[in-house]
C-alpha cells in the first residue's frame, strides 16, 4: 500500500467507515424493506456488543443484575 493512502486511511477511518455502513444499510433498505433492515442492524448491534462483552471478559451474572435487576 502506498504511504499516500495509508495516511488517508488513518486520518479518515471514520469517515469512510461511517461511509461504508450506510452504503451497505440502505442496499439492504432498497433490497429487503425498512423494517427488515432495521431488523438485521439490530441484530449486528446486539452480535458486537456481546462479542465486545466476551472479549472485555464481563462477569455475566453482574451484567445480567445491573440490566434486569431490582433498581429501585
Amino acid at each position: 500500500m502506498s504511504p499516500r493512502l495509508s495516511e488517508i486511511l488513518e486520518k479518515h477511518w471514520g469517515k469512510l467507515l461511517g461511509v461504508v455502513l450506510a452504503l451497505v444499510f440502505s442496499l439492504f433498505t432498497i433490497t429487503y424493506g425498512l423494517l427488515k433492515a432495521l431488523f438485521v442492524s439490530l441484530c449486528v448491534a446486539v452480535g458486537y456488543y456481546i462479542g465486545k462483552r466476551i472479549d472485555e471478559q464481563t462477569d455475566w451474572r453482574k451484567l445480567w443484575d445491573h440490566i434486569f435487576g431490582d433498581n429501585k
